[in-house]
């Protein structure tokens, strides 16, 4: 498998280097060729973080074809511990809006899996009025329990008959990454993409943080404003990933100073 552009260590996590614009070459190529299924991982603090307690997510991650950086902590990271250069981050709702908008004209297909069975069909009904034309290939919001072997190859089967170029899984992490690399070999399609909450996004059913909270890294903040439940998932990974990001640049800052003439 050919990974696009260049990756970094974040973590014990490899992440992709590379903008939108970047991925949406790369999905239009895998697309055109069709040789096979590739999983696009979006990665933020939250899901790094796991990876360093799920050594299965983190194989999942370290094979996807794709881990793009969400989430300006990450972008942080990237750029003072590797010199990586990053302008922006990508980010689940944002990557699904320009995918829509590029594939207009190519005639792109997109299936969506997950979400409560209304925040779905308010998702298909919204992004249908904004985008005449937007070809959605369907959608299936499965049951919120674990599904059987019977029921996996079931939703696999209706997701190739509908001859879909994406497939958008917002069942949450880590299941929707888990579920894409268990199913990777029988889902016949390009661009398998976790995308988290983007549904609830797009829908309207979630808020998203204003501009500048974004550019700050400080979106988790809005996200636990709206749902206070969410404390326990920022307050297990957020201070873990600021002592990473302080403890891997301090160590690069000094490998550097010892190596300089």
């Amino acid at each position: 498998m050919q990974r696009p552009g260049s990756r970094v260590d974040i973590c014990g996590v490899y992440h992709s280097v590379i903008d939108y614009e970047a991925a949406l070459r790369t999905f239009e190529n895998w697309i055109r060729l069709r040789e096979g299924a590739h999983q696009v991982c979006i990665s933020n603090v939250h899901t790094t973080v796991m990876c360093t307690q799920d050594n299965e997510l983190k194989a999942i991650a370290n094979n996807a074809a794709m881990v793009t950086i969400d989430g300006q902590p990450l972008r942080w990271y990237a750029n003072l511990v590797h010199r990586a250069r990053l302008e922006e981050r990508v980010c689940g709702p944002e990557l699904i809006k320009r995918c829509l908008e590029a594939g207009l004209d190519k005639g792109w297909r997109h299936y969506f899996l997950g979400g409560k069975p209304e925040v779905l069909e308010g998702l298909c009904r919204k992004l249908k009025a904004t985008y005449p034309g937007l070809k959605i290939a369907g959608g299936y919001s499965p049951p919120f329990k674990p599904l059987s072997g019977a029921e996996e190859a079931e939703i696999a089967a209706r997701i190739n008959a509908s001859g879909t170029d994406f497939l958008w899984v917002g069942l949450g992490a880590p299941k929707q990454e888990k579920w894409i690399a268990r199913n990777l070999e029988r889902v016949n399609v390009p661009v398998q993409v976790g995308v988290g909450a983007a549904f609830g996004f797009l829908s309207g059913n979630i808020k998203r943080a204003p501009e500048f909270m974004q550019q700050h890294g400080l979106e988790w903040l809005y996200r636990l404003y709206q749902d206070p439940r969410l404390y326990k998932r920022y307050l297990s990974t957020n201070p873990v990933f600021l002592y990473m990001l302080a403890r891997d640049y301090l160590k690069h800052a000094w490998s550097s100073a010892l190596t300089k003439p």
